[in-house]
């Protein structure tokens, strides 16, 4: 152990990579002794950084408040925060994100682009940076900060505790029903763009039902959510939990689960991390940076194919020649896939079936 740090790690992107952080701040918290880490994250994402263990303090950045007065929104960040820490660790490439690492510590750490056009003053002005690769899984990129202060880690995702209460309010939830071993289904993401098509979706729970092991129905309380929730068959062995629990009380749900079937979303790299068998359905998103994490492998995959398992993991593509593209739907706005209408619900259940079966 070395000696106590005050430590501000930045991550200014999604949910997904600030639960994908956590490799990252565990290992800082275990190397330094009692640091202090603080995390500055998106507004947004600050659920999901609520249950991460050993943070001191949570700074948030919102883009609403930017549009409404930029300026103010970044003195007020500045004032707060200048030079307040012994190191700062930035995730992301960003400008300002990089900026706020040169500003609030003594010892600044920085993701920057490869391209030197873009980058040069970064390198000048940070006591140390990494290249954010994007051929890298999100993890990887995650633990090279690690790597550059002398810290070594197991190249695995940590799972999230859940609190002792959450795991009791989810289990209540699950007596009232009277379930017992279970499947979640997560059909629901933060865009529309990597949802399942709601007929295709409800043939998919047509056959699970088939299994005659509850399946329980998992989501927020989000527009994408509500509408889903609208679209459920009406099954004897589907139970229907959307809205009904926090982002904790999912990861206690997932920890009491057999395992996950839905789309790629932050509730898949929750499941993948407690070492559950994992099912997902996947449109354009990049597998190399996002497929789920197989802690047992180490690895992830970056090979496209229509099927693929390893380890606990396997993922469902369409066999089409644009997949993954990348792109937020075919329009790059957010818009429809067209790739997830061509992935046939009775080919994912097959491997769901004979899974099922060994258990």
């Amino acid at each position: 152990m070395q000696e106590s740090k005050k430590i501000l790690v930045i991550i200014q992107r999604s949910n997904g990579d600030v639960f994908l952080s956590n490799t990252l701040i565990q290992s800082l918290y275990q190397h330094y002794k009692n640091s202090e880490i603080d995390l500055l994250v998106n507004d947004d994402t600050l659920p999901i950084a609520k249950t991460i263990a050993n943070i001191r303090q949570i700074h948030t950045f919102s883009y609403r408040q930017k549009q409404e007065n930029r300026w103010r929104q970044e003195r007020k960040l500045i004032s707060k925060l200048f030079n307040k820490y012994d190191i700062s660790i930035n995730l992301t490439a960003s400008d300002r994100s990089v900026l706020y690492a040169l500003l609030f510590a003594k010892h600044s750490i920085s993701a920057i682009e490869p391209d030197n056009g873009k980058s040069w003053w970064k390198r000048r002005l940070l006591s140390q940076f990494y290249f954010f690769n994007l051929s890298d899984h999100i993890l990887i990129n995650n633990l090279k900060p690690l790597q550059l202060l002398g810290i070594r880690h197991n190249k695995t995702v940590i799972p999230i505790k859940y609190s002792n209460l959450s795991g009791k309010i989810v289990k209540e939830k699950l007596a009232l029903r009277n379930i017992r071993h279970f499947l979640i289904f997560h059909p629901s993401a933060q865009y529309e763009y990597k949802v399942y098509p709601v007929d295709l979706r409800n043939q998919l729970l047509a056959l699970l039902n088939n299994l005659n092991t509850p399946i329980v129905i998992t989501g927020g309380k989000s527009k994408i959510d509500n509408k889903i929730k609208k679209t459920l068959p009406l099954l004897n062995n589907i139970y229907d939990f959307i809205g009904e629990t926090t982002i904790e009380e999912y990861m206690a749900l997932s920890d009491l689960s057999s395992g996950y079937i839905g789309v790629d979303t932050l509730n898949m790299h929750i499941s993948a991390a407690q070492d559950k068998s994992v099912f997902s359905i996947f449109g354009p998103t990049n597998l190399r940076m996002w497929s789920p994490w197989c802690n047992q492998l180490r690895k992830a995959t970056s090979r496209d194919t229509p099927i693929q398992t390893y380890g606990n993991i396997t993922i469902f593509q369409a066999n089409m020649p644009c997949v993954a593209c990348g792109n937020a739907g075919c329009d790059d706005k957010h818009g429809h896939s067209e790739c997830l209408d061509k992935i046939n619900p009775k080919i994912v259940f097959e491997q769901i079936r004979k899974w099922h079966e060994t258990l």
